[in-house]
């Protein structure tokens, strides 16, 4: 299976992004990967690298689509930057499955929606990051941020494609869908979320009900629903508070005298569990969702790890058929379901 990687969007590229697509192919033996990027600056890290360079494809595009760039425009306008040319390669090639991209996350959106095109019946795509939970297993945040003024139509859609998602990112059979709103009465939120809440009771989804912000972790749902303004806000707030509460820790135990210290070297394990659950250089990126193709929006701030871990995740979205698993639930749409 080949991946489409965009090498120069991140913070760290391209030496990182290289890195980690080098980690990959050494973990992953029937994988290939088309990179697009500076394409000297590649080879130069790739030939300091150990790895099956039979499997390895790389195309000069020295252009960067940065973050201050109007999306839309950069879109139009860069088509030597190496995310549109990755998005062109994605789509005019049959055999290629997926792409990765760490670069501008309005940019990956709206190439992904400009270029390979939403599918049929699917009003609005999302954003959809997967979250651990204190239960040990994880929930679908969708939108976290593609569509930030949303209709009650889209929410819907959103839980469609987060269900199908969960189904093939966990393996979960029959996805418990939350709605996230400021209670978890039935009658609670605005009209937005009032007017969705009565559309997924309505709708085949095991809807379970609303979902308050401090329960999204909770293990209670499987995916929690929301427009991508304040799935936005939640999941920034999510990760705030956790970066709040280690550095408190931190402090605590530098405060804290000789039995602090003792007592933390004592939990050091379960700390660095605890520290690998929530970094995302560990757990790959956010899916995409609504568009053609798999498409997987890594961290900005993304390293070789990181970048590893998305490809590989991207490979297996794909080989598990989400995109044509919501392609066969977009069948079951009442007629305006669709419209805006």
């Amino acid at each position: 299976m080949k991946i489409v990687l965009d090498v120069m969007g991140g913070d760290y590229s391209p030496e990182q992004t290289t890195q980690g697509a080098v980690k990959a192919l050494n973990e992953d033996k029937d994988l290939k990967i088309a990179m697009f990027g500076d394409e000297a600056a590649i080879n130069k890290i790739l030939s300091d690298s150990k790895c099956d360079m039979s499997r390895v494809e790389v195309f000069d595009a020295k252009d960067i689509i940065t973050n201050e760039e109007s999306p839309t425009m950069a879109i139009k306008l860069k088509k030597e930057s190496s995310l549109v040319k990755a998005l062109e390669y994605l789509m005019a090639n049959d055999d290629a499955e997926a792409l990765v991209s760490s670069g501008s996350t309005g940019a990956v959106l709206t190439g992904a929606f400009m270029k390979i095109g939403r599918i049929k019946g699917i009003s609005r795509p999302a954003l959809a990051p997967v979250l651990p939970t204190v239960t040990g297993g994880s929930v679908v945040l969708c939108d976290c941020g593609a569509n930030v003024d949303c209709k009650a139509v889209n929410i819907l859609h959103f839980a469609y494609m987060g269900s199908a998602y969960a189904s093939c990112q966990t393996g979960v059979t029959n996805p418990r869908i939350g709605l996230l709103s400021n209670g978890a009465e039935d009658k609670k939120g605005n009209e937005l979320t009032k007017e969705a809440f009565d559309l997924l009771k309505e709708s085949p989804l095991n809807f379970v009900g609303n979902c308050e912000a401090r329960d999204i972790l909770s293990g209670n749902f499987d995916v929690v629903v929301c427009d991508g303004f304040n799935g936005n806000i939640a999941l920034k707030s999510a990760e705030g508070t956790a970066n709040a509460v280690f550095t408190l820790l931190k402090q605590g135990i530098k405060d804290g005298g000789l039995s602090a210290k003792l007592g933390a070297a004592l939990l050091l394990k379960t700390f660095k569990k605890l520290k690998k659950k929530l970094d995302y250089n560990e757990n790959g990126g956010a899916c995409f969702l609504g568009v053609n193709k798999v498409v997987v929006k890594s961290h900005g701030a993304s390293k070789a790890k990181s970048i590893c871990a998305s490809i590989l995740q991207a490979k297996a979205l794909a080989q598990s058929g989400v995109v044509e698993k919501i392609i066969d639930f977009v069948k079951g749409f009442k007629a305006d379901d669709a419209k805006e």
